[in-house]
């Protein structure tokens, strides 16, 4: 009996879109505003899906409270209030997109959940933007 559970979560944090290769100009064509080379922020909604069986004896696919601990300290702490250009190593040379962003999240997450456990990550960058990693 395969069910989904989810774990929604929520963190602000700023970066700036740009790539060092690129001339200023290229930067702004293809970032436009979000290339602010003063940053700028988003208050970044996170959905956490596990997809797996039924455990028989609890009733659980994943405990929903270990899968909290394990956002909030794994994924909160490192991202809430920071700048991720800045502040997050795996982002000193990976542009921080949303779509890097999801991806980050999820490999650091599929290393903590067993791997019978299937994982998807939904990041909302704004209410209209968001992505899902994998797809």
């Amino acid at each position: 009996m395969k069910t989904a559970i989810f774990r929604k979560e929520h963190f602000n944090a700023a970066h700036r879109l740009f790539n060092s290769a690129w001339t200023d100009e290229q930067n702004n064509q293809v970032f436009g505003k979000c290339n602010n080379p003063n940053y700028h922020g988003h208050n970044y909604e996170l959905i956490v899906k596990l997809i797996g069986e039924v455990d028989p004896v609890t009733g659980y696919v994943f405990d929903t409270k270990v899968l909290s601990d394990l956002i909030k300290k794994h994924i909160l702490s490192r991202y809430d209030h920071k700048n991720l250009n800045l502040d997050c190593e795996e982002f000193k040379h990976l542009n921080p997109t949303a779509e890097n962003i999801a991806h980050q999240i999820y490999k650091t997450l599929r290393s903590l959940i067993e791997p019978s456990i299937d994982l998807k990550v939904i990041l909302y960058e704004t209410e209209r933007n968001f992505v899902e990693y994998p797809a």
